[in-house]
């Protein structure tokens, strides 16, 4: 995934997010705004490492000297810690909204976690 590829996503991440939080009153716009930005970052990120794995597979071939061994792929250390944060990022921004707006938010958000499994 090329730079452009990922800002793509990325704002397509913010104005979805936009959307989502627009009839929020004004002080609590400011307090989402950085959630959003760290939100659409880690999804970009995810995706480009999505397709990392995709290429490579989960688990890497180490050589070192004459040492030889399968590990996990370092993108997938990084994936599964990233997915988590971007749960917990989605779970602050959702807690903001009202009741009717965060469970079609959380519906979203457990859409796409369900995609990144397969």
């Amino acid at each position: 995934m090329d730079r452009e590829q990922k800002e793509k996503l990325r704002k397509k991440e913010i104005n979805k997010l936009d959307r989502i939080f627009k009839s929020l009153p004004d002080d609590r716009k400011k307090l989402v705004e950085g959630l959003k930005q760290q939100a659409a970052f880690m999804v970009a990120t995810l995706a480009e490492l999505q397709e990392i794995l995709d290429n490579d597979g989960a688990v890497d071939l180490f050589e070192q000297g004459e040492q030889r061994m399968l590990r996990e792929h370092p993108a997938a250390k990084t994936y599964n810690a990233m997915i988590r944060n971007y749960v917990a990022v989605c779970k602050q921004l959702f807690d903001l909204l009202p009741e009717d707006k965060s469970k079609d938010a959380a519906d979203e958000l457990m859409a796409f976690v369900k995609k990144a499994r397969k």
